[in-house]
């Protein structure tokens, strides 16, 4: 979240739930690992705190269950070094937790768990009927303009890897709010749809990640150039079929980008645990993950509940039942 580290893994920081009044706060801000401005702001934000250890768990879990079948798994283990470089991994890390963050403040608007926003729109009186309806809106509107000022997006002159980071973490941004969509629900006599309450809810974040997940399969890697008609640098990439050869083509705003090729993190380095003891498919992903090295077979018997039935009044009563299950994992 620092822009350095940009999903941070940190202890438990106290109870669940809402967050801690006065100093337990400005306490948890505090062991965050955040930026000195980050940290005034967080102190500022009851509910702040506890809304950003939400969104570094939700951006870790997305991450690992997109990444679960390649040879890069998305472990905290090596995220350090990754992060200084500018592989695609690193785009997807930017643009993830970026993501997570925003679905996370909004998300934590309409629940109730931030003093300065509420729902979606709905000032005054509006927010009491929304709440007593069960539909307050995700308030996209207060997170997006909130996480700007909190990352603190400056000027980066030529800085090609700064441009890069800034233009995944927006990419991460755009992904929740191509996923906002409306609501409604009626009300009136025998379900009659008399009266209609609409209100702005986010995707799942599985959808958010599995768009993110395509947008880094087709990864763009890009270059540093001069535009003599606005007089700056810019990205700027491989030609795309309709454009004028002379003229180098731009990202689109929802291009993951990267400015170096990644590693085959097929073995232990400074960015990976590499993929030896890995458990694979034997029909999809063994022989890309084990790297041609082979891969071990094992069986084991594995516990499961089974023949259950219902007994009066209130409790289900199963057998454990047991198989037998093939395990295969990646050579040495």
């Amino acid at each position: 979240l620092t822009g350095k580290e940009a999903l941070t893994h940190f202890p438990s920081l106290g109870a669940p739930g809402g967050s801690a009044p006065g100093k337990g706060h400005v306490k948890q801000c505090e062991l965050l690992q955040l930026s000195r401005k980050q940290k005034r702001l967080c102190r500022r934000e009851p509910g702040l705190a506890e809304t950003l250890r939400d969104a570094i768990r939700l951006g870790i879990l997305e991450c690992q269950f997109q990444f679960r079948s390649e040879r890069w798994n998305c472990s905290l283990e090596g995220r350090p070094s990754l992060l200084k470089r500018g592989f695609k991994e690193t785009a997807f890390l930017y643009a993830v937790s970026s993501a997570a963050l925003t679905h996370s403040l909004a998300r934590a608007c309409s629940a109730g768990r931030m003093e300065r926003c509420t729902c979606d729109d709905s000032p005054g009186l509006e927010n009491r009927k929304a709440w007593q309806w069960g539909v307050c809106g995700d308030n996209l509107k207060y997170s997006t303009k909130f996480l700007k000022k909190f990352l603190g997006q400056k000027r980066i002159g030529k800085d090609l890897r700064a441009k890069v980071d800034i233009h995944n973490t927006n990419v991460g941004i755009k992904a929740v709010k191509n996923g906002l969509k409306t609501t409604c629900k009626c009300h009136g006599v025998s379900g009659s749809c008399a009266v209609r309450t609409c209100w702005k809810q986010l995707s799942p974040f599985h959808e958010i990640g599995r768009l993110l997940k395509l947008r880094y399969d087709d990864a763009v890697k890009v270059f540093s150039t001069s535009n003599d008609a606005v007089g700056h640098s810019e990205l700027a990439g491989p030609h795309r079929h309709g454009h004028s050869a002379k003229q180098p083509a731009l990202p689109r705003p929802t291009d993951l980008v990267y400015v170096e090729d990644s590693p085959s993190f097929c073995r232990p380095s400074k960015y990976s645990l590499g993929t030896a003891g890995r458990t694979c498919s034997r029909e999809g992903t063994c022989d890309s993950m084990c790297c041609g090295r082979g891969y071990n077979t094992q069986s084991r018997l594995v516990t499961f509940s089974c023949h259950c039935q219902v007994r009066w009044c209130c409790y289900v009563e199963c057998q454990q039942c047991m198989q037998e299950e093939v395990v295969y994992s990646c050579k040495q």
